[in-house]
């Protein structure tokens, strides 16, 4: 077990850890044009590029530390890099792919250097003591835009837009990447088709198999659709957490999808199944006619402090449409709360 994993045990233990809250969401705050995604280097870049949030790790990196830095002053402990399309499978769509390997080094580098210059700015952030580590920064792996386990032809039922093998090596290039840049943590995160997560669990596993480096934590975290309980590719909550709990993950949650509210059943099933850390990120409530989030974060805050009080959770944040203020409130109202404790397996004599 490496350092950074012991130290992440022992403050889940103590207390439950904020991770931050929407990077879209506070990107679409900067209203960025065509020509601020492309800058300088990709000005005559031959397809639209506005849209593609990871390429402003290179275009437009002091926005993204700077939303960074936002998060960490209200409370984050545990922040994600800008990287959720961050593989050549999404990347294709820009045809920029072969920036993958890139992109993934530069936006663990920013979020690294987020924190250090967090900390030199904030002499008394409560981060600072706890043990010099600072916070910890998540290696943010998405779903991808192509799924492997339903066709995109409703006439072709067969028919698949990738295979495992591409899925793996794309996921691999990402790893490969966050690794180089300087992730904490891996976190493979609003799965909706398990088999693209088993790609990514496949290709964490291939990565430090084949580099012998020590393994770092890996998150997981699954995206249920609906009120059916089921995630796109219709499994059933419990039936995911089986699936990838092989990848032996330091944390299980849910994010995306659904708000707080509708997501409070399933964080409470999650909780009573888990042997790992739970985790919950839900939407600030659900979209409105506009598309938008109208969610208040106290009301959010209010709605996710009763999962802490249950004891359900110990990790827990934010996703489509939340913002700083969301982070805060619900950071605040944290602290009056314990952590979900790891359960006790009991060992059944013969």
């Amino acid at each position: 077990m490496t350092s950074t994993e012991k130290h992440l045990r022992q403050l889940l233990d103590e207390r439950i850890l904020i991770i931050d809250g929407a990077m879209g969401t506070m990107i679409q705050q900067h209203k960025p044009q065509e020509e601020d995604y492309r800058g300088d280097r990709f000005k005559d870049w031959h397809k639209d590029v506005k849209g593609n949030n990871d390429l402003l790790c290179l275009t437009q990196p002091d926005i993204i530390k700077e939303i960074h830095k936002q998060y960490l002053q209200v409370g984050a402990s545990i922040i994600e890099t800008n990287t959720f399309n961050a593989q050549a499978i999404s990347l294709a769509d820009y045809d920029m792919q072969s920036l993958a390997y890139e992109i993934n080094v530069a936006a663990a580098k920013i979020a690294k250097q987020a924190v250090a210059e967090f900390l030199a700015e904030n002499t008394s952030s409560p981060l600072r003591g706890e043990a010099g580590r600072g916070a910890f920064v998540a290696g943010a792996i998405g779903p991808m835009n192509k799924t492997l386990s339903l066709s995109p032809d409703v006439n072709n039922p067969g028919y698949r837009a990738m295979t495992f093998d591409e899925a793996v090596a794309a996921y691999h290039e990402q790893l490969t990447g966050l690794m180089d840049g300087g992730i904490d943590v891996i976190l493979v995160e609003t799965i909706f088709d398990t088999l693209n997560a088993k790609a990514a669990i496949f290709a964490i596993n291939k990565y430090f198999r084949e580099t012998k480096k020590e393994r770092i934590p890996v998150m997981i975290s699954g995206t249920i659709t609906d009120a059916s309980g089921r995630t796109l590719s219709g499994q059933t909550l419990e039936a995911f957490y089986i699936s990838v709990m092989h990848a032996d993950p330091i944390s299980i949650g849910l994010n995306c999808a659904l708000g707080a509210t509708e997501m409070r059943p399933h964080v409470e099933e999650l909780s009573r199944i888990a042997s790992c850390y739970v985790s919950a990120y839900p939407n600030a409530g659900l979209p409105n006619a506009m598309g938008e989030y109208d969610e208040s974060p106290e009301h959010m805050a209010s709605i996710v402090a009763d999962f802490a009080k249950q004891g359900w959770i110990n990790i827990v944040g934010g996703c489509c449409g939340t913002t700083p203020d969301h982070i805060k409130a619900i950071a605040a109202v944290m602290k009056q709360y314990e952590p979900r404790p790891l359960p006790q397996l009991e060992i059944a004599e013969a």
